[in-house]
């Protein structure tokens, strides 16, 4: 028997590498000659060079660049262990809000100058093709600082380039754009930028409108903003003749969406189906009997893009039969079975969240060993019949 696991990160409590491992502990102790090929993934977000790394076999690299307020960080990133020279990273590793203290936040100073820097990085490693998560930023500079550290040059009215490292207040400032010193290796490599929403760059859905107020901006501050990435916006279309205001995904992370598309030649695709593509899933699912996924909550939003949509789908269309195992069941979550066989809950008695953070390796063990048994049952009950 061969079981593909292919679970998100159960959040606050394990990485998708400890899932699979917990849930082929469980298998094993029940089904200890079924072939299990453990493959975590992630949407995009939080975890993705963890689970890429993880399940390709790859190498963990570690880069200082400039942190969201210019002040050096050292920024994690991997590669992948396979032949596709690909690189995988999170801009939240370089501009990340998490790296931004409350009382220190504020988007019209933060910059993407250091997700920039790491994408380079990966390059110098030697990268053809880079996934780049853009989830969880500190920013909202519409991917300026990235670009400042390619080399692009934003001229004011006076001719003089803005400083490296500006910030989401410097976008006014903008009269023209100069790429004549863009690093020539951009037309070399694919760079695949991975993003679960779909928010243009400005307006009511903007960057600005919909996530300036977690990072800090005042309603004065949403304002500027919002008018700033419109200018950029327009300097970026007579310059560069490329329309960055308005497709799905513009406005993530303050913009960097539109940034790496306009300056960079990104590509914007659902960062679930980067993921899978990256980690060979179909190619796994060739001769499975089954495909365990999971995620600390079930519930409407997992199938909305997420990890069990997208690896639920590849299994569906392997023809593979396909369950989940999760740490709670929300509202919605049966409209999950347009995708999935089954679901099942890992908390097996009443227990305090924390307990059950806490406890989510046993249970997992616990419940995947439960699956096995309940597979024994059917293989026993194929060889009686036959």
């Amino acid at each position: 028997m061969k079981i593909v696991l292919a679970p998100d990160s159960f959040k606050e409590s394990l990485t998708a590498a400890a899932v699979c491992e917990a849930i082929a502990e469980g298998l094993r102790s029940v089904l200890p000659d079924a072939v299990i090929d453990k493959c975590p993934v992630a949407d995009g977000g939080e975890g993705t060079v963890d689970a890429l790394v993880a399940a390709t076999g790859g190498a963990f690299e570690s880069t200082e660049v400039a942190g969201p307020l210019g002040e050096p960080v050292v920024a994690r990133w991997g590669m992948l262990g396979d032949a596709s020279a690909t690189a995988v990273l999170e801009m939240a590793a370089a501009s990340g809000l998490a790296m931004v203290p409350p009382a220190k936040r504020d988007p019209l100073k933060t910059t993407t100058f250091g997700t920039g820097q790491l994408i380079r990085a990966a390059m110098d490693r030697g990268a053809k093709r880079l996934v780049v998560g853009i989830g969880g930023s500190a920013t909202t500079d519409g991917g300026m600082g990235c670009a400042q550290a390619f080399g692009i040059r934003f001229l004011d009215a006076d001719g003089r380039a803005l400083a490296d490292r500006a910030g989401g207040a410097d976008l006014a400032r903008i009269e023209r754009i100069d790429v004549s010193g863009l690093d020539p290796r951009i037309g070399e490599v694919e760079i695949l930028v991975a993003c679960d929403v779909d928010n243009p760059l400005c307006g009511p859905r903007g960057a600005a409108a919909v996530y300036g107020p977690q990072k800090g901006a005042t309603p004065e501050a949403v304002r500027q903003l919002d008018a700033n990435l419109a200018h950029l916006a327009g300097v970026v279309q007579r310059d560069l003749g490329i329309d960055i205001r308005s497709f799905p995904g513009a406005g993530a992370a303050g913009g960097l969406g539109a940034g790496l598309v306009g300056f960079l030649n990104g590509v914007i695709r659902p960062g679930i189906e980067i993921v899978i593509e990256a980690v060979r899933l179909a190619e796994r699912l060739v001769g499975a009997d089954l495909l365990i996924t999971g995620e600390g909550r079930l519930d409407r939003q997992s199938v909305m893009g997420k990890v069990i949509a997208g690896v639920g789908g590849a299994a569906r269309r392997a023809e593979v039969p396909a369950i989940a195992l999760v740490g709670s069941v929300g509202e919605g979550a049966g409209e999950t079975l347009a995708v999935l066989d089954a679901y099942v809950s890992i908390v097996n008695r009443p227990m305090p969240l924390d307990e059950a953070l806490s406890d989510a390796a046993a249970l997992l063990r616990d419940t995947a060993a439960q699956v096995g048994r309940l597979l024994q049952i059917g293989i026993d009950s194929a060889r009686s019949i036959g």
